[in-house]
């Protein structure tokens, strides 16, 4: 069953954390699952958790999961919220998925430091700033 999996993801699929304004007007951060292919996605699970050092200490988020039934092409998705006070860690999004009856997976890891004001860039299709990994 294992040998199914293909640990290589499809070109176009993407995570990206987003600054943006909320509804009462504040700057938050959201990551979200973008799908730049032509390929309908079915059964998304993506997995986040953060690791790394604070203050000298090994430190480690909990795991969330959160599951997709679709994801269409040319299409994104809100995963989840971010705190800023995580971006000191490693931000880890591990997303499997289904695309043509094959089963891919891929770990998207937003090192440490690297969500930063200074790093924003205009995420395509979100049309938003923010930080992409694909």
């Amino acid at each position: 069953m294992l040998k199914d999996i293909l640990t290589e993801s499809l070109p176009g699929i993407a995570v990206a954390v987003i600054r943006e304004l909320n509804d009462t007007q504040d700057w938050v951060w959201n990551v979200y699952a973008i799908n730049y292919s032509k390929f309908h996605l079915s059964g998304v699970l993506v997995s986040s958790k953060g690791y790394g050092i604070r203050h000298g200490e090994e430190v480690k988020t909990s795991t969330l999961r959160h599951f997709l039934d679709q994801l269409p092409p040319l299409c994104y998705v809100k995963i989840e919220p971010i705190q800023e006070e995580l971006f000191e860690l490693n931000n880890e999004y591990w997303m499997s998925y289904y695309a043509n009856e094959t089963m891919y997976e891929r770990k998207y890891i937003f090192e440490a430091n690297t969500i930063a004001i200074e790093n924003l860039e205009v995420v395509s299709l979100v049309n938003e700033l923010g930080i992409l990994i694909d």
